[in-house]
C-alpha cells in the first residue's frame, strides 16, 4: 500500500489516499516518485470535464524518481537509477504504429498513466501524485539531467514531448521561422525547444506582460495576437507555427501567416470545438492545419537526450502534495510561471 492524493468525486477535493500497486512482474520497474508535475489534463479529468472520469482518480503523468526493483527479464535499468513515466505506460505492441515507434496512436488505444483500463484494483490506472508507481520496463525513460534540476525535468514528460515531437515532424531547425502560440506551460517548453533547434522563433501571446518574459526563454520575437498591425506584418511569413492554447479561438489569424505549404499544427485540446477555419487560407496557400499527440517512447527518450544535452527544464514552482486544490485554482487563473510540481516527499508530513 503506499500514499496518494487524489478524488472520490468529481465535485470533491482531492485528499490523501492509501492506494495498491501490483508486484512488479518480470518486465517491471518500480519507481519510489520524487516530483510529479501538474497538467491541466488532471483538472479536466479529476473535475470530469472530459467525461469519462474513472473514480477514485489519481492524476499525474509527469513523473521522475528512482528505481527500487526490477524484474527479471528487464535489462535497461537497474535499483537505484533515475528515471521518469510520462503519459501512457502500456499499449498493444503489435499494430502498426506500435511497431513504428508511435506508441500513443496504439490502434488498440494505449493505455494512460492514469483512468486507463486495466487488470488490478480499482480496474484503472492511478497516477503520479503517489509516493510509488509499477510500470512495464518498455514505458520507462532514462533521465540524466543533474540531481537539482529533477524537479523540473518533470513537466518534460508531457509539456516537453508534446511540443518537441511536433517540432521535429516538421522539421523546425536553421533556416525556418517558427511560430509558437501561447506563453503557458506547453508554449513556455516550445519555445526553449525551438530555439535550441536552431529555428528563428517568434512568440505569440494575447498579454502585453509577458513580452519580456518570451524574449527569456529564448524568442527572438514577440507579437502580442491581439494587435492587428504586429500580426500583420508577420503575413506569409512561417514555415511553422505550434499552437498550444487549449482555449476555443479563432485559427484565422495564424493560418493567414503561413507560407506556401506551411502548416500550423495544434496540441491543445479545448472544452468547445474553435470556430471553423476559413477554407480559403488553406486552399490559395496549400497551407495545412494538423495536429499532434504527445510522443511515441523512442522520440520521448530523444527528447530527454536533447533537454539534457542543451540545458533546457521547465519553470517550475514546486508545491506540497495538500496543495494542489490551491494550484489547481490558480491553474484556472493563469497564476503559474509556468508549471507546478509536486514534491511527493510531502505526503509523510
Amino acid at each position: 500500500m503506499t500514499k496518494a492524493y487524489g478524488a472520490t468525486a468529481a465535485d470533491r477535493p482531492l485528499e490523501q489516499l492509501t492506494i495498491a500497486r501490483r508486484a512488479p512482474g518480470a518486465h517491471d520497474v518500480a519507481i519510489a516518485i520524487d516530483y510529479c508535475g501538474v497538467c491541466h489534463s488532471d483538472l479536466h479529468t479529476v473535475r470530469g470535464e472530459w467525461g469519462g472520469t474513472l473514480f477514485p482518480c489519481v492524476p499525474g503523468h509527469e513523473i521522475v524518481g528512482r528505481v527500487t526493483a526490477v524484474g527479471e527479464h528487464v535489462s535497461d535499468f537497474s535499483v537505484g537509477d533515475v528515471v521518469g513515466v510520462g503519459c501512457m505506460v502500456d499499449s498493444c505492441q503489435t499494430c502498426a504504429p506500435c511497431e513504428a515507434g508511435e506508441e500513443q496512436y496504439c490502434e488498440a488505444g494505449m493505455t494512460p498513466t492514469y483512468n486507463g483500463s486495466c487488470e488490478e484494483a480499482p480496474g484503472h490506472t492511478l497516477g503520479g501524485y503517489s509516493q510509488d508507481i509499477v510500470v512495464n520496463d518498455k514505458f520507462v525513460l532514462k533521465v540524466t539531467h543533474p540531481t537539482e534540476q529533477l524537479a523540473a525535468v518533470a513537466p518534460l514528460l508531457c509539456a516537453g514531448i508534446t511540443t518537441y515531437s511536433p517540432l521535429r515532424h516538421w522539421q523546425a531547425g536553421p533556416g525556418k521561422k517558427v511560430g509558437i502560440v501561447g506563453i503557458g506551460g506547453l508554449g513556455h517548453v516550445a519555445v526553449k525547444l525551438a530555439k535550441a533547434m536552431g529555428a528563428h522563433v517568434v512568440a505569440f501571446t494575447t498579454s502585453e506582460s509577458k513580452r519580456e518574459d518570451a524574449l527569456r526563454l529564448g524568442a527572438d520575437e514577440v507579437v502580442v495576437s491581439r494587435n492587428g498591425d504586429e500580426m500583420a506584418a508577420h503575413t506569409g511569413s512561417f514555415d511553422f507555427i505550434l499552437d498550444t492554447v487549449a482555449a476555443s479561438h479563432q485559427l484565422d489569424a495564424f493560418t493567414g501567416l503561413l507560407k506556401l505549404d506551411g502548416t500550423l499544427t495544434l496540441v491543445g485540446l479545448p472544452d468547445a470545438p474553435h470556430p471553423s477555419p476559413n477554407i480559403g487560407y488553406l486552399i490559395m496557400g496549400r497551407r495545412s492545419i494538423a495536429g499532434s499527440l504527445i510522443g511515441g517512447i523512442a522520440e520521448t527518450q530523444e527528447m530527454l537526450d536533447f533537454c539534457a544535452e542543451h540545458g533546457i527544464t521547465a519553470d517550475v514552482e514546486m508545491i506540497r502534495a495538500d496543495g494542489i486544490d490551491e494550484a489547481y485554482e490558480r491553474m484556472k487563473r493563469s497564476d503559474v510561471k509556468y508549471r507546478f510540481v509536486i514534491d511527493i516527499a510531502t505526503m509523510d508530513a
